[in-house]
């Protein structure tokens, strides 16, 4: 009976050692293997933050660089605040642009020591069928790891300089349709975390995992466990060895030699026993226990955003749907589309951090105007949106914006300073707007543009008369696009300019016009705006200028005026575009004159010296409605340009007694002018007592209907003709 029990006592802790062993071994090789998958989509997550981004993408097209900006927003800020070992920017022809090792700027030719192991990647990224990486990027866009719904990226784990590594590559595109990007034209941003080294040290730490180490060969100790490193393709890259945590083992061999001694004492014997039992048991519970709270820190991680906490796009739709159970029921409901105004400011002045601080702390500010049974959720850079359930009309509703409005109004205390914001918010109802969870967002959404081009920080309801104003936008921009591709409707008319003194035709201003099939002549403030807006403004614009040079040509001794709008500044390769044009056509660039509005000149060093290589190249530079916006002496000093054009709406009131200060205006503009040297041109001549006026007050040339409307080239030359002296 006794050996029996001593028996069955050995194998009982037999097994428990056995046990505990194979428990703690399995742990640690699930915790190794889930964190190196989980490496290569943080590596994609990290990406994501700065390479959906209109700032990166205009950044890089700067020549030269700003190193600064990249520092503190690229490669050096992506080392310093995930670790990542490697960073490079690769430009549209997959060549370096920038590299970064271990958190500092290297000669970009350090790329092609990694070039030829990352190419298939790179070459499957950009679409290349003959890439072994072909069709991965059209796979990985829509990873749930993944927020912005742009982000592009192809990630891997391969072997790299002879080490194990972690390579992720993302397209750098725009986050809006505020920044024009062709395809294909795209920059790369490469980041690379090689798993050896610093990784493993960090690993060990983290997962209690002692003499971690990486061998390209599987050959551990008796004492040792090892876990292979497969690539994508099934190679083994290498093997993880390690010393795994054995608790039962440790327990035997404590318990070990003294069995004996027990044997002879079973009472002793098995409470000894039951003692090893239960500490076996209680680590055996915390290792349960801490895999719970891991696969619990997992789950929150995929349904919050990691920079305020907040639920993240993913939650924010199963929650709508859920609440949206409750309009069934006949309860109300309210989705708010939050956007920040002038939160680009914040990035470009203060940096990416000061625009981190603002985004959590307007997290706080907002999660603390809620009630329990709302949700608030970030939805992607400075977008969020609220979920208001149980609404008892619009005045709940009214009162919420309210409240938001002041919280964004008050100042953000960001590195020492302060930031003031606002925040525009589109608004939809339900069941009034519908109780489609995709037409409710897309109506806020259409709320929200309008709430932004009705002065932002404000809110605005969504309307039936909305959705109309989008889809007669959304027609009007695709049958621009159709027009600019058949080249049939769109027009350029010629208003002439005449000289004060006498009034021959000294010039003609270029003005679109289109002719629409069914529609009739659309005015051009129009379809000029979703020109802009859309892109559409850069192939009217060289429409434009090709054929004003063309009359050039017919009409040698006359300038040409076109104008430029705001949009098209934002281009890098605006003055290069422009020249080609004007060389290309055969034209004088000192023939024509290129107009912009006081707008532009408020605009950054791009358009700066955008104005000087035009007006280097020869072009004549005017600035257009002089008067009507920012006016100041600093423009004038600031830039060269040839002439001010006197807004037409100080010249429409000349001589009407309700408006005496606008003679005082045009006299004091032509002071202006002539005292810098510059031509000075009137606007909007209607009247001969308006044109003796202007005359008298020193304007150089005069522009308006009183001498001709604007007029197709066929009838333009009878004009010129009527004009001129015999």
């Amino acid at each position: 009976m006794t050996t029996a029990a001593i028996a069955l006592a050995g194998f009982s802790l037999f097994w428990a050692v056995r046990q505990s062993d194979e428990v703690s071994v399995e742990r640690q090789l699930r915790t190794t293997q889930r964190t190196i998958r989980a490496l290569v989509d943080e590596l994609a997550q990290q990406q994501e933050m700065v390479a959906v981004w209109n700032d990166a993408v205009e950044k890089l097209r700067e020549s030269p660089l700003d190193l600064e900006w990249l520092d503190g927003n690229l490669g050096p800020w992506l080392h310093r605040t995930f670790g990542q070992d490697q960073v490079y920017i690769l430009d549209a022809q997959d060549e370096a642009m920038d590299a970064t090792i271990d958190g500092k700027r290297v000669p970009v030719g350090e790329y092609d020591l990694v070039r030829s192991s990352l190419e298939n990647i790179v070459l499957g990224l950009r679409g290349d069928p003959r890439s072994g990486h072909y069709g991965h990027a059209e796979r990985t866009a829509d990873s749930p790891y993944l927020t912005s719904g742009k982000a592009v990226r192809d990630a891997h784990v391969i072997q790299l300089l002879g080490r194990p590594a972690a390579v992720s590559v993302m397209k750098i595109v725009v986050e809006t349709n505020s920044v024009v990007q062709e395809s294909g034209t795209e920059p790369l941003l490469v980041s690379i975390r090689f798993l050896d080294d610093t990784f493993l040290k960090r690993l060990s730490e983290r997962s209690l995992i002692e003499g971690l180490r990486f061998s390209a060969v599987n050959t551990p100790t008796e004492s040792e466990v090892s876990v292979p490193l497969l690539a994508d393709d099934g190679e083994t890259i290498g093997y993880f060895i390690w010393k795994p945590e054995l608790p039962g083992t440790k327990i035997f061999s404590v318990i070990g030699p003294s069995t004996a001694l027990v044997c002879a004492l079973m009472i002793l014997v098995m409470a000894l026993l039951v003692r090893s039992l239960h500490a076996s048991m209680a680590k055996l519970e915390a290792t349960v226990l801490e895999l719970r709270a891991s696969e619990a820190h997992a789950q929150h991680l995929a349904f919050h955003d990691t920079l305020t906490g907040l639920p993240n796009r993913a939650l924010f739709h199963n929650r709508f749907e859920r609440a949206l159970g409750g309009v069934e029921r006949g309860e109300g409901l309210a989705l708010l589309m939050l956007d920040l105004d002038r939160f680009k400011n914040v990035n470009d002045t203060l940096g990416h951090h000061a625009g981190d601080n603002l985004i959590r702390e307007l997290g706080r500010r907002l999660s603390g105007l809620l009630r329990s049974g709302d949700t608030i959720a970030r939805l992607g850079g400075d977008e969020f949106a609220i979920i208001q359930p149980g609404i008892r009309g619009q005045r709940d509703v009214e009162a919420l914006c309210n409240r938001i409005l002041e919280a964004v109004r008050k100042p953000f205390d960001l590195q020492g300073g302060q930031a003031y914001v606002g925040v525009s918010i589109g608004v939809a109802l339900a069941p009034d707007a519908g109780t489609d969870p995709i037409e409710l967002q897309r109506k806020a959404d259409i709320a929200l543009y309008h709430a932004k081009n009705q002065g932002r920080d404000c809110h605005r309801y969504f309307e039936p008369v909305m959705d109309e104003s989008v889809k007669r936008r959304a027609t009007i921009e695709e049958e621009l696009r159709e027009a600019l591709a058949s080249g049939s409707g769109l027009k350029v008319h010629y208003q002439p300019q005449v000289a004060a003194a006498g009034q021959p035709v000294i010039g003609l201003e270029a003005l679109v016009r289109w002719q629409h099939p069914s529609r009739g002549l659309i005015a051009p403030d129009q379809f000029l705006p979703i020109a802009e807006e859309t892109g559409l403004i850069l192939q009217l614009g060289d429409m434009v200028l090709r054929q004003a040079c063309a009359i050039s040509l017919r009409w040698p001794d006359l300038f040409v005026a076109v104008n430029l709008s705001q949009a098209q500044f934002r281009t890098p390769n605006l003055a290069e575009r422009i020249i080609r044009i004007v060389r290309e056509s055969g034209a004088d660039p000192c023939r024509i004159e290129l107009e912009v509005t006081e707008g532009v000149l408020l605009g950054d060093s791009l358009t700066r010296d955008t104005l000087k290589r035009l007006r280097d190249a020869g072009f004549r530079i005017a600035i257009d409605d002089f008067g009507s916006g920012h006016s100041s002496l600093s423009y004038l000093s600031r830039y060269e340009v040839d002439k001010i054009k006197i807004d037409r709406s100080f010249v429409q009131h000349l001589g009407h007694r309700v408006d005496r200060d606008s003679a005082a205006i045009v006299k004091a503009i032509t002071t202006l002018g002539h005292t810098i040297g510059l031509t000075v041109t009137a606007e909007g001549v209607e009247t001969e007592e308006q044109r003796r006026f202007l005359a008298t007050s020193g304007c150089t040339e005069l522009q308006g209907h009183l001498f001709a409307r604007a007029l197709p080239e066929d009838k333009i030359a009878s004009v010129i003709k009527g004009n001129r002296p015999a």
